[in-house]
């Protein structure tokens, strides 16, 4: 069965690095995690666990970690970029209410084959896709309407 370690050590072993202990550090913290995060609440938890790691290193094993499909970039046009880590789990896309910043994440199946469709249309051959939709949730509207 293969691991996210194991992806990730043999990525790097693949570009002529290491599998450091910070990045196991990194990519433990990542995958104990089940919600998007940023670098900044990245680090906090690894200062939590008194790991001594800095942001630069973190900022350095992003890049690393998406490329070898482990991770990706969530949400972008928030005040912070935000990942989440992919491996092991089924494509989804995002609510995001602009109110509290929850985050719903959800498939529709309806949605995906119309992306196929157009693509096909256009012939065109994705490889990625983010499709994410900004609002209120129901709490927040709820509030707003009173």
């Amino acid at each position: 069965m293969v691991t996210a370690e194991n992806k990730f050590a043999d990525f790097l072993g693949k570009k002529g690095r290491k599998f450091t202990p910070e990045r196991q550090d990194i990519l433990g913290a990542i995958f104990s995690l089940h919600k998007h995060f940023d670098v900044d609440g990245l680090y906090e938890m690894l200062r939590k666990r008194r790991k001594n790691i800095s942001r630069a290193t973190i900022y350095r094993a992003i890049p690393l970690l998406i490329e070898s499909g482990l991770i990706k970039e969530a949400l972008r046009g928030e005040p912070k970029i935000t990942y989440e880590h992919i491996f092991g789990h089924e494509h989804h896309d995002h609510l995001v209410c602009v109110g509290c910043g929850k985050i719903i994440e959800f498939r529709n199946d309806e949605i995906e084959k119309l992306q196929e469709a157009v693509c096909k249309k256009h012939n065109f051959h994705p490889v990625e896709h983010k499709l994410g939709i900004k609002g209120y949730c129901k709490e927040c509207w709820a509030k707003m309407r009173h």
